[in-house]
C-alpha cells in the first residue's frame, strides 16, 4: 500500500510531538509537514501537497474551521480530519457540514488516528471517532463490525485488512468489546451479541443472519 502523505496542524507542542511519534511509527503514513498556527496551514498545503490534513479545531491566528473552509475551496482533493478535545455534537456536525472527511477526539487510542487517516482516503464518507458511548454496554458500529469479522473466523490481521484498519486497532476494539460486555474472549462476545440482538441494523434479532456461529480463535 502506498504511504499517505499527512500534514499535522496543532498548536500544542505535546500533542504535536505525540502525533508525530504515532504517525512516524506507522508504515501507512508519511508526515510531510507541521503547522502550529492557522496561517501556516494553507502555505504548507501548497508546498508539501499532503493527501490528508490533521487539523486542530482550535488554532491561533486562524481557527481550524476557517482553515477547513479554505482547504476545501482551494484543494478539494485533500482530505481534512478535524481534531479536537470536544465531542460536542454541534462541533462535529459543523465539521461535516463544512466538508471535513472525519472528526477525531484527542482522547482516543493512538492507533485510531491511523484509522481515521486511512478511512478519510477511502471514500467511506464522514467518520467521527472517539465519541462518548451512551452507556458501557453500548457497542459502536465499528466495534460491531470488528466483532462480526472475527466471529466469522478471521484473524485480527485479516479483520483489519477487510475493514481498512490496522491489526492494533482491531485489538483495541476487541478490548473495548470485552470490557463493555464483561466477557473474556471473542467467542463469548459473539455469543452475547447474537443472544441479545445487539447488532446495529435493526430490531431485537439484528445481526443474527449476518453473524454465523463464532469460531474460537484467541
Amino acid at each position: 500500500m502506498e504511504t499517505i502523505r499527512v500534514l499535522i496542524a496543532d498548536d500544542h507542542p505535546l500533542m504535536l510531538r505525540s502525533l508525530r511519534l504515532v504517525l512516524d511509527g506507522s508504515h501507512q503514513v508519511e508526515v510531510v509537514g507541521e503547522a502550529t498556527t492557522g496561517t501556516q496551514v494553507l502555505p504548507l498545503v501548497e508546498s508539501t501537497r499532503p493527501q490528508v490534513v490533521l487539523l486542530d479545531v482550535q488554532l491561533p491566528e486562524l481557527d481550524g474551521f476557517s482553515c477547513l473552509d479554505r482547504i476545501v475551496a482551494s484543494y478539494p482533493k485533500v482530505s481534512v480530519v478535524m481534531v479536537s478535545a470536544t465531542d460536542h455534537p454541534r462541533t462535529i456536525d459543523e465539521a461535516e457540514k463544512r466538508g471535513a472527511s472525519g472528526y477525531i477526539v484527542k482522547t482516543v487510542a493512538p492507533e485510531e488516528f491511523i484509522e481515521a487517516i486511512v478511512s478519510s482516503t477511502q471514500g467511506h464518507g464522514f467518520v467521527a471517532i472517539g465519541l462518548a458511548d451512551p452507556g458501557d454496554s453500548h457497542l459502536k458500529a465499528r466495534d460491531l463490525a470488528v466483532l462480526e469479522a472475527v466471529a466469522r473466523g478471521l484473524s485480527n490481521k485479516e479483520s483489519g485488512k477487510e475493514l481498512w484498519i490496522t491489526e492494533q486497532t482491531v485489538k483495541f476494539h476487541l478490548g473495548n468489546i470485552f470490557r463493555k460486555l464483561e466477557v473474556a474472549n471473542r467467542t463469548e462476545a459473539a455469543r452475547v451479541v447474537f443472544d441479545r440482538g445487539l447488532g446495529h441494523t435493526g430490531g431485537p434479532n439484528a445481526g443474527s443472519e449476518r453473524m454465523p456461529p463464532a469460531t474460537t480463535r484467541r
